[in-house]
């Protein structure tokens, strides 16, 4: 009689952990038998145009290249180059190397003095100088509309009329701005069982902001456009697809209106996976404004990206489980749109990449 309670509540103990397992859990292999085609690097040499390298002044240049040779990465840009003498070491250390042809850097502004009367005049004269330097782009940083203050403690907004002339400059020299603003949507919206970010919350509680943290969703969304739209003249990247891969009705809308916006697909990878037809149609329409970016530089994650973009594979996993729980879809994208992907439109926007180092 003992031996059958044991087993008994053994039986009932496993029903009741099956019943109230944790979301956190269930993450079972597939089942499913298709083909699969892993990809450890790029059918065609591409250009990385969301990086982070903040110790690029004094880091060994060749370890980083052994990595790019690895995945078929031709070019890297560095995005933190941080302007004015730090850059200049950045500089240093690139131009007594062997491959300065394979590594572009972004310059950076900083907010902090917004509110002195030579603030817009001194930046200025910074861009300036960092492109003479050799900066070939400006990268705005999401903590602008988000959490930089003015000497008041009021959030600087990304449309700040200050920054204006820093925007135009930009323009004037041929230079693009690759800009970060907010985060995804759901971030701002109730972490409960509606929420499909709801895992990453959790893992990440930081990330989660009121409705008016530090101001809606759409109004910092919005403040991003209104520059676009005011520069006319100025090249604007918008990162991660503007946080619209969710949507690529809606952005496909924006493309339409401004035709000096482009957007890179870093850390948004998983949105495309996930439809791979609506994206298939959105890469068609706008193959001219879509670079190729990953964020994060952690080489063992490109191929994914590969995978996604190259194979026609189905129903394979991302990487990050928090980021997505869903399975992905290969594109099997055409080759012509591959290559503006992977080098042509980042080529067209960038100055200072050598072409000859790519295919026709």
């Amino acid at each position: 009689m003992k031996h059958f309670l044991l087993a008994f509540l053994s039986v009932m103990s496993f029903t009741v952990f099956a019943q109230q397992m944790d979301f956190e859990s269930y993450d079972p292999p597939s089942t499913l038998v298709v083909p699969e085609n892993p990809k450890s690097h790029a059918k065609f040499p591409f250009i990385d145009v969301h990086s982070h390298h903040w110790r690029m002044a004094e880091m060994d240049l060749g370890k980083l290249i052994g990595e790019m040779d690895s995945l078929n990465m031709q070019v890297i840009v560095n995005l933190s180059g941080r302007g004015g003498e730090h850059l200049v070491g950045i500089m240093e250390n690139v131009n007594k190397s062997v491959h300065k042809p394979r590594i572009i850097n972004f310059t950076n502004i900083e907010l902090r003095s917004i509110d002195e009367p030579d603030w817009t005049s001194e930046t200025v004269k910074q861009i300036e100088f960092d492109y003479k330097t050799g900066a070939r782009g400006l990268k705005i940083y999401k903590s602008q509309g988000m959490t930089n203050v003015d000497s008041k403690g009021e959030r600087i907004r990304i449309d700040d009329p200050r920054i204006g002339p820093v925007f135009e400059k930009c323009g004037e020299l041929g230079i693009p701005v690759l800009i970060h603003s907010a985060d995804p949507k759901s971030f701002w919206e109730p972490m409960d069982s509606l929420n499909e970010r709801w895992l990453e919350l959790k893992t990440h509680s930081r990330r989660k902001r009121g409705p008016n943290d530090p101001a809606p969703w759409e109004t910092i969304i919005e403040e991003q456009h209104n520059i676009f739209r005011a520069h006319p003249n100025t090249n604007f990247i918008a990162a991660h697809m503007g946080w619209y891969p969710n949507n690529l009705g809606k952005l496909g809308e924006l493309l339409d209106e401004m035709p000096n916006m482009y957007v890179e697909i870093g850390a948004v990878i998983a949105e495309l996976g996930r439809q791979p037809r609506a994206a298939n149609r959105f890469f068609e329409k706008y193959q001219d404004r879509v670079l190729f970016g990953k964020d994060s530089y952690k080489p063992e994650e490109y191929p994914t990206y590969f995978r996604v973009l190259e194979s026609d594979d189905e129903y394979f996993p991302y990487y990050k489980r928090y980021h997505a729980f869903w399975k992905m879809y290969g594109l099997a994208l055409p080759d012509e749109i591959l290559k503006k992907l992977y080098y042509k439109n980042a080529i067209k926007l960038i100055p200072g990449i050598d072409a000859s180092m790519f295919p026709e």
